[in-house]
């Protein structure tokens, strides 16, 4: 460092090849990822650069460098932590579309796999299962258009719902 404050530019290019992995190993101490590593040392190389005429040639180089190392680490995860609170992690997650249009093969097929499987329900559990659940009507209006009492039908959706279960969790074993 004396040198390079003396002028000399070899020994000073020399010099930021030689500290540059040391200072990537103390940022590694502190910090994981390979980025920010290496910001922290661009960050140290460059305050090394700015305050290079400050060095006291009479006194050890090591310390007055990890002084100027550890202070640059310390303010980069400072500043990464106030970041990281303003900030949350988008994951890669599927996305769903709002609009009316979107999505609807998918819809489509799902619809026509519960329809087939409701079709090969037994005659009351399929009507229980059509009027409650597709059409949405109320049990009492359910009861109403099938002679069905309140409670029957309560009893044939149950085992409708748990027949459609066997029969889904048969059709995911199978693939």
């Amino acid at each position: 460092m004396a040198s390079a404050q003396m002028g000399d530019l070899d020994a000073y290019r020399r010099l930021l090849q030689d500290i540059t992995p040391y200072l990537r190993a103390l940022a590694a101490r502190h910090i994981r990822n390979a980025d920010d590593i290496e910001d922290t040392v661009q960050d140290v190389l460059l305050t090394v650069h700015s305050v290079r005429n400050t060095y006291d040639p009479s006194r050890p180089f090591g310390p007055w460098l990890v002084a100027i190392a550890n202070r640059r680490i310390v303010d980069g995860l400072r500043r990464r932590g106030r970041v990281c609170s303003h900030e949350s992690s988008v994951e890669n997650e599927l996305e769903t579309f709002s609009a009316d249009e979107a999505n609807l093969q998918e819809e489509a097929a799902d619809a026509h796999v519960v329809r087939t499987a409701i079709d090969q329900l037994p005659v009351g559990q399929r009507n229980a299962m059509r009027m409650l659940k597709l059409e949405e009507m109320s049990l009492q209006e359910a009861a109403a258009a099938s002679g069905m009492s309140v409670a029957a039908l309560k009893v044939a959706t149950h085992r409708a719902m748990k027949r459609l279960r066997e029969m889904f969790r048969q059709r995911g074993s199978k693939t």
